[in-house]
């Protein structure tokens, strides 16, 4: 005869290692390489809890436990990661009082112009400095060195701002540059506040295209008004005055063979163009309506749609594609 407290434990058991084998794990981060994949930059890689984010000396992130960070560190198989601005802010300039590395985006078969800020480099308070960059920087390209600018200049009298002009090869060890290849520039700080030597490392990956397209404001209900908006440098031709992207630009495709340039007067724009929020800004916005019917196509809430823009004034001088997927509400 079995011992009924024996099969109550037996039970139990069976029933914990079914809940720990079913049960979902919440709050899980991608992976870093998955993170980077979607184009978030290596130092703004996000670990889960109980992780620190490294940098590997080829540029890439990874989240490791603190005493393996430290022991990395001390051999020298990574840098410390250094949080920056986003896509917008920077071509913005940044604040003289401290020191970063403040890049325009890099691609393939270009320049990349970068900037930093080192108050300790600007000692003729009243001129223009010009330092020599031996020493002080080194880049990489996927982990292997590549030659830089030899000096660097500061952007005006007194502004402790330095400008450096980065060329990019057409290929490395016979290989061309591609997108999603990663520059690393790592500056030597010889002096941080704490007058202890530091490295500030940007880590950039070279891309087609510099535009980026999103929503906001109800983009995916029928009839309600949203803003389309578009970050895109090249279109912003002048510095003083607002620019203007025509609204012919953009195509929206939905289900059903559904395709017509946002200029359909079913979209019910405001303007005929997207209009920059203001001088220099480089983001432009259009405020328009998702209609229930298209050229006599009915849009019905659950369709998948797309906005598609074609950048073609890219820094590769290739035509690019830039997608916004959505869902009708």
């Amino acid at each position: 005869m079995q011992n009924p407290l024996l099969n109550f434990f037996q039970i139990s058991i069976i029933c914990c290692i079914f809940l720990l084998v079913i049960q979902p794990s919440f709050g899980e981060l991608e992976s870093p390489k998955k993170q980077m994949k979607r184009g978030i930059q290596a130092q703004d890689v996000n670990c889960n809890a109980g992780l620190e984010l490294v940098i590997r000396t080829n540029g890439f992130a990874a989240c490791v436990r603190s005493e393996t960070a430290e022991k990395m560190q001390k051999i020298g198989m990574v840098i410390i990661p250094i949080k920056f601005t986003d896509l917008e802010k920077e071509f913005k300039a940044v604040s003289a009082s401290e020191k970063e590395i403040s890049t325009i985006p890099a691609s393939s078969r270009s320049i990349v112009n970068f900037y930093i800020n080192d108050q300790d480099l600007n000692i003729a308070h009243n001129g223009v400095e010009v330092i020599s960059t031996k020493g002080l920087f080194e880049f990489t390209v996927n982990g292997i060195a590549i030659n830089g600018p030899e000096k660097m200049i500061e952007t005006g009298p007194n502004t402790g701002e330095f400008y450096l002009r980065l060329e990019l090869p057409e290929s490395i060890n016979g290989k061309p540059l591609s997108q999603e290849d990663i520059i690393l520039i790592k500056y030597l700080d010889e002096s941080d506040n704490a007058g202890e030597k530091r490295i500030l490392v940007k880590s950039i990956p070279l891309t087609s295209t510099f535009a980026k397209v999103e929503t906001s404001g109800g983009g995916s209900r029928i009839g309600h008004e949203f803003t389309l908006r578009i970050f895109e440098p090249d279109a912003n031709r002048d510095s003083k005055e607002e620019d203007r992207i025509p609204l012919s630009l953009f195509e929206f495709r939905g289900e059903g063979g559904i395709r017509t340039p946002l200029t359909n007067p079913g979209f019910d724009a405001n303007s005929s163009s997207l209009i920059e929020t203001g001088p220099n800004t480089n983001t432009f916005e259009v405020k328009i309506k998702i209609p229930r019917e298209l050229d006599g196509k009915v849009i019905h809430i659950g369709d998948k749609y797309e906005i598609r823009y074609i950048d073609r004034s890219t820094p590769s001088g290739t035509d690019e594609k830039i997608i916004l997927k959505g869902k009708i509400g």
